[in-house]
């Protein structure tokens, strides 16, 4: 019985850690793709990009707003992204090793 605990802990922090490790992926897809456009590189009309980017902004842009309140930027560089990210790997590990215990 204590077995089968164990191995269902370990199933639920590692489901956990995937879905961490698909936004922290969703948000680094989605600030590749607004650097990639804001140089030129977006064909004009195309609905598959503004689809995606849509998406793509849909999911990243309410956690990244909560960091864009606090952290000012530097010219025109974001730091905010990047704290995003450090802070969801830091609840990522802190999380999933809470769950397995």
């Amino acid at each position: 019985m204590i077995a089968l605990a164990t191995t269902v802990r370990v199933d639920i922090g590692n489901y956990v850690q995937g879905l961490f490790t698909v936004y922290i992926l969703l948000l680094f897809v989605y600030i590749l793709l607004n650097i990639v456009f804001s140089l030129g590189a977006r064909p004009p009309y195309s609905r598959f990009t503004d689809a995606i980017l849509g998406f793509l902004r849909d999911v990243s842009e309410p956690y990244l707003r909560i960091y864009r309140r606090f952290i000012p930027t530097i010219g025109q560089i974001d730091l905010s992204p990047m704290v995003a990210i450090i802070v969801l790997y830091l609840v990522q590990s802190l999380l999933v090793n809470a769950i397995r215990g």
